[in-house]
């Protein structure tokens, strides 16, 4: 694409969204004017940006900087979630809150210079730089300046739990030998009641892990079928946002044609109108001659 084009599109990215369609319009009409039907139809495929999305796309193009700082948070993340690195993770889950709230501050402002008194959903614009900082993905289309609406991530940033480890009493037994030989010993006693204690907790976790593996396989089979249903609630979603502005664009194209007609009818009503007065003269003069021609023709020379 041409840097003409590219900064074209920078600026309709980077403008609030409520001007998107109608600049996309002129601009497409213009490209059509010009011959550029590349050009024309690229811009054409554009989708307009929800606010939250605009307000991203503003940080992205306007402070790549921070951005750069969010991706290089996000690896680092990563790698602690790699290694199973409970402190390094808390650690950065807590830089990750710090970033992720200057980037919202500093969006916020830039959002607030270009539209002074805009209702931003600054929870959305969080939650899409949290996203971009657990998905790679969304990080490069965050980096893009083109996002189209907001994105979401609910699984980032859980420090593992340690693994448990079954402890019992058997090593705390007291093996030193009774003073009196003659005293009655406890110690054999105690230990079998503890070994079947331990025992019985010892089933007991081994159902109950058995019984919360079953219901996290459950959740996670629950978990996928939810997110398949909002991939296609977000998908038809995303149509349905494409349709409108499409229409809207058909709209707009309507009414500037509207427009031009109605001027076209005032201009030909005023051309009627001199019409008509024309011909109302041209009839007066038409019967003063006649008339004249008539007292000629009754009085004629003897």
């Amino acid at each position: 694409m041409p840097p003409a084009t590219d900064e074209l599109i920078q600026r309709l990215y980077e403008n609030p969204p409520d001007g998107f369609v109608a600049a996309r319009t002129a601009a497409i009409n213009e490209a059509r004017q010009s011959g550029d039907k590349d050009t024309a139809k690229r811009l054409a495929a554009l989708k307009k940006p929800t606010v939250a999305a605009w307000v991203v796309n503003l940080l992205a193009l306007r402070r790549p900087d921070l951005i750069a700082e969010l991706v290089e948070l996000s690896t680092a993340l990563r790698e602690a979630q790699r290694g199973l690195d409970g402190d390094s993770l808390r650690e950065l889950t807590a830089q990750r809150r710090q970033v992720v709230s200057a980037l919202v501050g500093a969006a916020r402002r830039l959002a607030l210079a270009a539209e002074p008194g805009a209702k931003l959903p600054l929870g959305e614009v969080e939650a899409t730089l949290t996203a971009a900082l657990a998905e790679p993905e969304i990080a490069a289309q965050v980096r893009t300046g083109r996002l189209i609406r907001a994105a979401s991530y609910a699984g980032f940033g859980e420090v593992p739990r340690p693994r448990l480890r079954l402890v019992t009493d058997d090593t705390d037994i007291d093996d030193e030998p009774a003073e009196d030989e003659g005293e009655v010993v406890e110690f054999p006693q105690q230990s079998s009641r503890e070994r079947a204690a331990a025992e019985r907790r010892r089933r007991e976790y081994e159902q109950r892990h058995r019984d919360l593996t079953r219901e996290l396989s459950a959740a996670q089979a629950a978990e996928r079928r939810a997110d398949e249903q909002l991939a296609r609630a977000e998908a038809a979603e995303r149509d349905a946002g494409h349709l409108v502005e499409d229409l809207d664009a058909e709209l707009a194209e309507l009414e500037r044609r509207r427009t031009e007609a109605q001027a076209d009818v005032a201009r030909r009503k005023q051309a009627r109108r001199t019409a008509e007065r024309e011909t109302a003269a041209a009839r007066r003069q038409v019967g003063d001659v006649q008339a004249a021609l008539e007292d000629l023709e009754g009085d004629p020379p003897e």
